[in-house]
């Protein structure tokens, strides 16, 4: 699979949260998270490894009972059903892909809705 971007066909997350779907196949799945400043991540967890990498701003994430000062560059790596959560302290763009692939996170006409 290939997908060109675009600044469409971004959803509403949670408030100040947009993500879209980049790419999947039959284990991964790519997704862009648009992060605004103070918005928040509520802690949470699903049956999903998670890795992570933070293109652009500064979070501050917690895995477990660990907090972790997330800047340009910095990437990280969740197991399953381990709760986390963020805080997002300025502007961000996170690029995160879940093992095994995320239905809920399919683009619409991949579900057959």
């Amino acid at each position: 699979m290939f997908n060109k971007h675009t600044n469409e066909d971004y959803k509403d997350a949670l408030p100040k949260i947009k993500q879209k779907t980049l790419v999947f196949g039959e284990r991964t799945l790519m997704t862009e998270f648009l992060l605004s400043r103070n918005s928040i991540l509520p802690v949470h967890s699903h049956p999903y490894e998670q890795t992570g990498y933070l293109v652009r701003g500064h979070i501050l994430l917690t895995i477990g009972d660990m907090q972790y000062d997330a800047q340009s560059g910095d990437s990280w790596s969740i197991p399953e059903n381990i709760k986390h959560g963020a805080k997002i302290l300025e502007d961000s763009v996170a690029i995160e892909i879940f093992s095994p692939v995320r239905e809920d996170y399919l683009p619409d006409n991949e579900t057959g809705n």
